[in-house]
C-alpha cells in the first residue's frame, strides 16, 4: 500500500516480516534529525520537525497541475515534496540539496519506490547548467534568504525553467513596503546563514525585475511551534528555543517572527 496522494505513506505494518521492521526502524533513526515530513515507512511514524504537509496544502490547490510534468525542487531536503509532486502525477522530480544525510534520507525511502521518478543529488543549485531550460515547474521553498545573492538565486531559477513554466517561491517575509529588506546583523531565529529577508512588495519587485510575469502571492503564514518543533525523531533546538521567550512575536535576537509567503511567477514564453 503506498499513498503519495493524501500523505507519504510507503506500505503498512502487514507487509514484512517483524524483526525486520524492528531493524528498519533502528536504521532510520540511525539518519536522525528527520527534519521534512510527516513520513510512514510500513507504520513506522517518522514525526519530523516540520509538518511540511501544512505547506503543501497551503500551495497544492493553487500551482498548475503538475500531471506528466518535468519538476525541479531546489533545496528540497529529504525529498519529501518530490513524493508529494509524484503523487499529484509529476513525470519527474529531481530534487538538489548538497547535504548528505538528506539524500540518504531519500535513498531510504526510495529504495521502497524504485520505480518512481523521484531523484535527489548532492548537488546546490549552482550545479543548474546555464539556460537549461528543462523544467515545466520549479520550486524554492526556503531557500532564498540563505542566498547571498537573491539576484542571482532567481536568475538560476528562470534560466532552469521552459517558457511558460511556473516557479513556486516559498520564502521568509516581513511586513513593509516595497524596497525594504531585512539584513539580519548577526543571526536570525538562531540561523547563521540568512542574509535577506524581503517585504511582500519587495519580493514582488524581484521577481519582476528578473524577468518572472504572472507574479502573484498566494498565501502569507506566520510559522508556528505546532509547525517546527522538536520530536523523537528530531532531538535539537526548534522553533520554540528561537523565540523570545517574553514576546513570541520576536526572535530571540529581538526581529519579527518568522512570518512566510508563497509566491507563484511565469518564465514569460
Amino acid at each position: 500500500m503506498v499513498d503519495l496522494q493524501s500523505q507519504v505513506k510507503i506500505g503498512i505494518a502487514a507487509d514484512i516480516d517483524l524483526d525486520v521492521r524492528a531493524n528498519l526502524a533502528n536504521d532510520l533513526r540511525r539518519l536522525m534529525p528527520w527534519r521534512k515530513g510527516p513520513i510512514s515507512i510500513f507504520d513506522i511514524s517518522i514525526d519530523t520537525e516540520w509538518r511540511s504537509d501544512w505547506k503543501w496544502r497551503r500551495l497544492q490547490e493553487h500551482i498548475q497541475p503538475l500531471d506528466g510534468r518535468f519538476v525541479l525542487d531546489v533545496g528540497c531536503g529529504n525529498g519529501y515534496f518530490g513524493w508529494r509532486m509524484i503523487g499529484a502525477g509529476a513525470r519527474l522530480v529531481l530534487g538538489l540539496d548538497p547535504f548528505l544525510l538528506y539524500v540518504v534520507q531519500h535513498q531510504a525511502c526510495h529504495h521502497f519506490l524504485p520505480q518512481l521518478n523521484s531523484f535527489v543529488l548532492p548537488l546546490g543549485v549552482e550545479a543548474l547548467p546555464a539556460e537549461s531550460a528543462a523544467f515545466d515547474t520549479g520550486f524554492s521553498m526556503g531557500v532564498l534568504y540563505h542566498r547571498r545573492s537573491p539576484f542571482d538565486h532567481l536568475y538560476t531559477l528562470l534560466e532552469a525553467l521552459r517558457p511558460g513554466g511556473e516557479l513556486v517561491l516559498e520564502t521568509l517575509v516581513i511586513d513593509g513596503r516595497d524596497g525594504e529588506v531585512l539584513v539580519p546583523r548577526g543571526r536570525y531565529a538562531r540561523m547563521r546563514n540568512v542574509w535577506f529577508i524581503p517585504s511582500l512588495a519587495t519580493l514582488h519587485s524581484w521577481l519582476q525585475r528578473t524577468g518572472f510575469s504572472d507574479v502573484r502571492l498566494i498565501d502569507v503564514t506566520p510559522t508556528t511551534p505546532a509547525e517546527q518543533r522538536t520530536t523523537p525523531w528530531m532531538h535539537f533546538q526548534s522553533l520554540p528555543d528561537f523565540l523570545d521567550p517574553v514576546d513570541p512575536a520576536r526572535t530571540i535576537e529581538g526581529y519579527p517572527a518568522p512570518q512566510r509567503a508563497i509566491f507563484l511567477a511565469t518564465r514569460p514564453s
